[in-house]
């Protein structure tokens, strides 16, 4: 890669750049690579244990290798996510001397690693139901992986593009942009439907509205901030630039150093995520048995399990028509299929399809006792129709017509329903935070430059950097929580940017424009990659 950034920007003189030539010594990189070989054998072992725990067969040796093929571009994925959004969690400890640049990458990997490992899974399945419903239940068809492979290589080429120049870009954004991508190219290639069912556009918007809020409310809430603690605390040295490489004073040392802490395990419970739901659909198409269902869910769940089901379909059968039509299985799921494709839900004929549905999967744990008892030839039906119900419900909303009791069953129902095929495996997640955690220690210079010296015109305070911080960390954690993908980059340079507005420090507007450039180009550049990448790749499987 080039050594090319943001060149137009104005260098800052004073105080100097911090030393960032170390950690390239041999014992590092060796360090590095056995990590790497160690992490990549641990998920090997897994899902070979996985697989021999539930009696699944060996693999097809074609299936083998695009499963490993699809594994290691999903992990590439999340490395390059390490190195190019977590420089900007590293950034302001380094740029005023709380922590030397090797050791704040160090402990900015750890906590990343400790973020995925703790995180919940919530934003790794709301950027999976971005995708066209055909593909996740196709997921270890020829469509499927060429779908993974398209979506995740767009993104990686756009992070390197970005990051080869010194630009903050959100991996989420571009990640957004490949799904659509893809969506939009799925359905343009199938002869029947409008190209408009190839998106989910309502789950887009609400995913889309996150990561434009992710700007606007680093550099708006951090501005807010730092003024806040001007007013406050009126300590002259939390609003000064570093004198030469002099750690801080003490307590400030510590709330920058808790800062970046925060922001790096807010980081890799939000970021960290969004691979793993595409992990779980790659392991989910190639090994169903093991997969496909939540084989953890424990016995003692099943009563409570079947009576949600139960009183489902009831509610399903309230909504049919009269008399209500026999439907096989087959031909309810083709029904609610085509619902969920156009986004239409309410109609009588959906909700008897619904409910023949909800009889199955009821009638499929009674019949095998639990989750982890179903055999391996009725596995991909019954996931398909916990999927397809869960999904509907979700498509249905606030739909008329329901009782509030009947919605708060129909809920009840669809978490139910989350908990037996929305999981992530410990290895899997163990393996996201290792690949993101070492990204952060191998990419991070020319990005942690570009927040550090080329978006305000003066060296960063103390201050400043805190407030960035502190607001990123908030936002991201909080977001986690709902479910919601927001970009650590965004929010974090954009705060550096409030910062220095609000402390009449001044903003460098070439490299305002350059990030915004990238934020309006990330859309459309990552969904043209991403679609042509996927037409090339069904011709190809």
């Amino acid at each position: 890669m080039s050594d090319m950034t943001l060149g137009s920007s104005t260098e800052l003189q004073s105080p100097s750049r911090p030393d960032m030539s170390g950690g390239n010594k041999p014992l590092h990189v060796a360090l590095f690579f056995i990590v790497l070989i160690g992490a990549l054998g641990f998920a090997a072992f897994s899902i070979l244990h996985d697989m021999h725990s539930v009696g699944e067969g060996a693999l097809a040796t074609g299936t083998f290798v695009m499963l490993g093929i699809a594994l290691v571009i999903a992990l590439a994925f999340e490395f390059v996510n390490g190195f190019h959004d977590t420089a900007n969690a590293v950034a302001t400890v380094i740029y005023t001397r709380s922590l030397p640049p090797l050791v704040a990458v160090i402990w900015s990997g750890f906590w990343n690693f400790l973020g995925v490992s703790l995180s919940t899974g919530a934003v790794a399945y709301s950027i999976v139901t971005l995708l066209p419903v055909e593909l996740i239940l196709q997921a270890g068809s020829s469509a499927g992986y060429a779908m993974i492979f398209a979506l995740l290589i767009a993104a990686i080429v756009w992070n390197l593009v970005t990051w080869a120049f010194g630009i903050p870009n959100s991996s989420s954004h571009a990640l957004v942009g490949s799904i659509m991508g893809v969506g939009l190219a799925n359905q343009l290639m199938s002869p029947t439907g409008a190209a408009t069912q190839g998106v989910d556009w309502g789950q887009v918007e609400k995913v889309f509205s996150s990561l434009l809020f992710s700007p606007i409310c680093g550099f708006v809430m951090a501005g807010l901030l730092l003024l806040v603690m001007k007013l406050l605390v009126r300590n002259k040295a939390l609003y000064q630039a570093p004198e030469g490489d002099t750690p801080p004073p003490l307590w400030i040392r510590a709330l920058l150093i808790f800062t970046c802490t925060g922001v790096s395990f807010s980081h890799g419970g939000n970021d960290g995520q969004k691979g793993m739901g595409l992990i779980m659909l790659i392991l989910i198409g190639a090994a169903p048995t093991a997969y496909a269902l939540n084989r953890a869910m424990p016995e003692s769940a099943m009563p409570a399990f079947i009576q949600s089901s139960a009183e489902a379909e009831k509610i399903f059968l309230t909504h049919a028509p009269s008399p209500v039509s026999s439907l096989t299985a087959e031909n309810a799921r083709d029904i609610v299929g085509a619902g969920l494709r156009a986004k239409s839900i309410a109609s009588p004929e959906t909700y008897d399809a619904l409910a023949v549905l909800s009889n199955d999967i009821s009638t499929s744990v009674k019949t095998y006792g639990s989750m982890k008892a179903v055999p391996a030839a009725a596995v991909p039906n019954v996931r398909t129709d916990m999927y397809l119900v869960a999904d509907a419900i979700r498509v249905m909303g606030e739909a008329e017509g329901f009782t509030p009791a009947e919605k708060k069953s129909l809920k009840s129902f669809q978490s139910e329903l989350y908990h037996g095929t929305r999981f992530i495996p410990l290895w899997v997640k163990v393996s996201v935070a290792i690949a993101l955690g070492l990204g952060t220690m191998v990419g991070w210079k020319r990005i942690v430059v570009t927040v550090g010296e080329k978006i305000g015109k003066t060296h960063m305070t103390y201050a400043e950097g805190a407030s960035a911080e502190i607001v990123a960390m908030t936002t991201i954690g909080l977001a986690e929580g709902y479910g919601l993908p927001v970009s650590t980059t965004h929010i974090l340079s954009s705060g550096v940017a409030g910062t220095m507005a609000a402390n009449g420090s001044g903003v460098q507007f070439a490299t305002l424009r350059s990030m915004a450039l990238a934020w309006v180009t990330t859309l459309p550049a990552a969904m043209a990659i991403a679609g042509l990448l996927y037409v090339l790749f069904r011709q190809i499987f």
